[in-house]
């Protein structure tokens, strides 16, 4: 009996770990693929073979000598950072009150809030665009994709009063009876409980500014100064649209960034998720 359920009990780690490797196998080998390509000759590309003959590394460095590619590199970093900061501090505030504080309509505010999540950008994208590129003339630049964060994020807002409701209100009374103002009890009590769900929501707002293809498109289009590298890289594969080696390093490098913070970040994200008012 005790040989049967040793054997059953290996034949079971067997299968789960074989299944493990089959799902990563899945997510891994497209980019062991598109690696491997990045790295071969222009004529290697064009044939069945799957593992490079010659290893050209200097691929990496045509791609960011292309023209507009570094340009592309700073207005991606600059919308997805100074946008997730913005974010992060217009969205806070305003989920702290609907979270803490009871005033009227509440609910209404809570209700608006949800149903601009549900809005999709393409319905007031007319609107918008007339709004900024003739009322303000901001068109061809990336600031009527940043100004607005500065405003709140639906989702962010959404996402961060979830997170302030497991915080117990016994932390914030006792702040209170101390003497601490709202303001004070937000960044000092508040913020430092609640900081892997702050990194959660920058790391949402961050990959969202960073994939943005709909926004660039429509306010950038006409200004190839302003573009970010998703619209870039659009053009950049039309541009070379027979040099698979070049195309493959180029996507290579807009996915690093985002892949490499997720990997540095996942602890602290995980921690959002699972985040609870106690902490030891």
């Amino acid at each position: 009996m005790t040989t049967r359920l040793r054997t059953k009990r290996i034949l079971h780690w067997i299968a789960v770990h074989a299944l493990a490797v089959a799902a990563a196998l899945f997510f891994v080998l497209p980019f062991v693929f598109l690696f491997l390509t990045s790295v071969m000759t222009d004529r290697q590309t064009l044939t069945s073979d799957l593992w490079p003959h010659e290893w050209r590394w200097s691929n990496y460095a045509d791609v960011f000598s292309t023209p507009g590619f570094g340009t592309w590199w700073r207005n991606t970093l600059l919308y997805a950072g100074l946008g997730t900061v913005l974010c992060l501090v217009s969205s806070l505030p305003v989920a702290y009150a609907l979270a803490r504080f009871r005033f009227r309509f509440r609910g209404l505010a809570l209700l608006l809030v949800i149903a601009a999540m549900m809005l999709p950008p393409q319905v007031v994208v007319i609107p918008m665009y007339i709004f900024w590129s003739e009322t303000m003339g901001l068109s061809g630049s990336l600031w009527p994709l940043i100004i607005p964060l500065a405003f709140g994020d639906a989702f962010s807002i959404f996402l961060l009063r979830q997170f302030l409701l497991t915080v117990p209100p016994d932390y914030l009374d006792a702040a209170r009876v101390d003497g601490c103002g709202e303001v004070r009890i937000l960044l000092r009590i508040v913020v430092p409980m609640i900081r892997p769900a702050l990194a959660a929501v920058a790391l949402f707002q961050f990959f969202y500014c960073w994939n943005d293809y709909f926004g660039p498109q429509v306010y950038t289009s006409e200004n190839p100064g302003a573009w970010t590298l998703s619209y870039g890289l659009e053009s950049f594969k039309g541009a070379h649209h027979t040099n698979w080696n070049l195309t493959m390093a180029a996507t290579l490098l807009v996915m690093a960034p985002v892949i490499l913070v997720f990997f540095f970040a996942q602890k602290v994200f995980i921690e959002g998720v699972t985040l609870t008012g106690v902490k030891g």
